[in-house]
């Protein structure tokens, strides 16, 4: 004989109405503040027909803009791994001297503004800065240059991959460390086998979230490029200027290459949180 399923107290039950209202409240939320800014910006961008959004595209100083936007990616993103794995297994497995002093500075470009981080790269390298005129006499270029863009796109996003991996590997303990090394493994066999094989999917939701910031970070990178068309000047900027030139087509054709990175992030996103929960 089966027994009938209780149903839950009334006290955890929402009325229908609340339920209802809530889910219609986030709906017209994700519309009015992310479907329609995506349709507006490819409207935009083909307003003027296939012809005109693809040459824009294909413009020397927007093909240099998304050259120089891979290049700082494919620079800062590996960085950033580096970084963030040796800090959160430090962090994580280890007790050292200054360790809340290094999980604190690890959060600091979230509560710096990425203007302020700019301009404080302009102190140190620029021409009046602290390291300007030694970098100048021996003709090494790092404001208004390439380097400066890369210093300022890592000094921003350099806390996605730590903070994802911090949290994953404390909650994972040592004893898997402690039974692979009791096993005569060494240090680099314990990581390769056992360490990273278990973070091996927070560390690619790292990955991801650092390369969505590095493609779309605009204030540091505005402060130290020089804005210099063809040479410093990343997709966001190249976009700003497009803009501020009134060739709002042009604008939005760059624009849309940054909302479909942008998708494709969103993916993979959702695709990295499926295969950790297990659940769509």
């Amino acid at each position: 004989m089966r027994l009938a399923r209780a149903a839950p107290p009334r006290a955890v039950r929402d009325p229908a109405w609340a339920r209802w209202a809530l889910t219609t409240v986030a709906l017209v939320f994700l519309a009015f503040f992310l479907v329609l800014p995506l349709i507006v910006v490819f409207a935009e961008a083909f307003q003027k027909g296939l012809g005109y959004y693809f040459a824009s595209i294909r413009d020397p100083d927007a093909l240099a803009a998304i050259r120089l936007t891979l290049l700082t990616v494919a620079i800062v993103v590996p960085a950033n791994v580096v970084f963030g794995v040796c800090a959160a297994w430090s962090i994580a497995k280890f007790r050292f001297p200054g360790k809340s002093l290094l999980t604190t500075l690890i959060d600091l470009p979230f509560a710096v503004s990425p203007v302020i981080s700019g301009l404080v790269y302009v102190l140190v390298f620029g021409a009046q800065g602290w390291f300007g005129p030694w970098l100048i006499a021996r003709n090494i270029p790092v404001i208004f240059a390439v380097p400066g863009i890369v210093l300022a796109t890592t000094f921003v996003t350099f806390p996605f991959v730590a903070r994802e991996l911090i949290p994953l590997m404390q909650a994972q303990g040592t004893d898997e460390e402690y039974s692979a090394v009791t096993l005569g493994a060494s240090g680099w066999q314990t990581f390769w086998r056992v360490t990273l094989p278990n973070i091996k999917w927070g560390l690619f939701y790292g990955v991801v979230l650092c390369n969505a910031r590095a493609m779309g970070e605009f204030g540091a990178v505005s402060v130290v490029s020089g804005h210099i068309r063809g040479e410093t000047n990343t997709m966001p900027l190249h976009v700003e200027i497009l803009y501020n030139d009134y060739n709002i087509a042009g604008a939005f054709a760059v624009a849309s290459l940054l909302a479909l990175l942008a998708l494709a992030t969103l993916v993979l996103k959702s695709f990295v949180e499926w295969r950790q929960t297990g659940t769509p």
